[in-house]
């Protein structure tokens, strides 16, 4: 089992990663969270990965963080859902945004994410509600409470608002993270200058 990847980023092509490690390149799909952290071409890069043995192909998985990697196989535990689709949900949407949508039981959000229909968002909630409760309190997903600060409390909720309006979580995180930078500080301060921002003539 290939667990653990650092080496030299050679190329990269959505959702390919090609990784150099003593002379041996690994061919590596990795969601649109991980890619948000990748070094420019020649950097270092370091990945938690899984490997997934189908009757045709290995398929390597890299992840920027263990809890999205836990995600990505308690994913394929799921009936219905496969490799391809684990990978789409988290390119969809952030570790804690996820265990948001199965605490809440929102099949809604659930089914706004590539290749989830109800029915499965219905098994995604029944199949990990357990699952996410327990990588809540390991603090495992990032999952934001009281104990961390307004400050907090109201970049999950905005990057969380963008998601729902159909932004990428690496997307709505550099809109929240770029009107932090200006200045604002509480939720409806911090998404109106996201939206303004992403309007069009409004990006930086």
């Amino acid at each position: 089992m290939i667990g653990y990847l650092r080496g030299r980023l050679v190329h990269k092509d959505p959702p390919q990663l090609l990784v150099e490690v003593a002379g041996v390149g690994y061919e590596v799909e990795a969601p649109t969270s991980t890619w948000a952290v990748l070094p420019e071409i020649g950097g270092e890069v370091q990945l938690r990965t899984q490997l997934v043995i189908r009757e045709d192909q290995h398929l390597l998985f890299g992840f920027a963080s263990e809890a999205e990697r836990r995600l990505f196989r308690d994913l394929l535990k799921v009936s219905g859902v496969g490799a391809r689709i684990a990978l789409a949900i988290l390119s969809g949407i952030s570790v804690d945004g996820f265990v948001r949508c199965v605490q809440a039981r929102d099949t809604a959000a659930l089914t706004r994410l590539p290749g989830v229909g109800r029915k499965t968002a219905e098994r995604l909630i029944l199949d990990l509600r357990d699952r996410v409760e327990e990588m809540a309190a390991a603090g495992l997903a990032g999952i934001v409470t009281p104990a961390d600060g307004p400050a907090a409390r109201a970049e999950a909720e905005v990057i969380d608002a963008l998601q729902a309006l159909g932004y990428r979580p690496v997307e709505a995180r550099r809109l929240v993270e770029q009107a932090q930078a200006a200045g604002a500080t509480t939720t409806a301060d911090i998404l109106r200058a996201a939206l303004k921002a992403a309007a069009p003539g409004g990006r930086s």
